[in-house]
């Protein structure tokens, strides 16, 4: 069954170094502030397990999650003081994914197609 969602789904985990969690917690309320304005956002937050942040999140498709990625950068870049990204995962149809392979490479993305599925709304 082919799968027409164009959704694009980024896991990032990242583990927050010592005594840099409240830190970590006030950077991710920026990212969540500055994400607001992005239309083809479809969701986003920040959940914690100790002191590993997951910031879930999706978008309309690859384009939407570049553009977010971009608009970001500097609060990456933030984060990479504090913290280090241990597990990222991208979830989408392939024909999104190719479009995400290049420009997130410098990333340790691990890649899921999307085979079969709803989406409502």
């Amino acid at each position: 069954m082919a799968c027409t969602d164009n959704c694009v789904t980024i896991h990032p985990y990242f583990t927050v170094r010592e005594g840099k969690l409240e830190a970590f917690r006030a950077l991710s309320e920026r990212f969540v502030e500055r994400t607001k304005t992005e239309p083809d956002c479809l969701f986003y937050g920040f959940s914690f397990n100790g002191n590993v942040a997951f910031c879930r999140e999706g978008y309309a498709g690859a384009e939407a999650l570049l553009h977010h990625v971009g608009h970001v950068s500097d609060l990456l870049a933030e984060a990479a003081t504090i913290s280090d990204i241990t597990r990222l995962e991208v979830h989408g149809i392939e024909a999104e994914l190719a479009k995400l392979r290049g420009p997130l490479s410098v990333y340790p993305a691990a890649w899921y197609v999307l085979e079969c599925g709803i989406r409502r709304g």
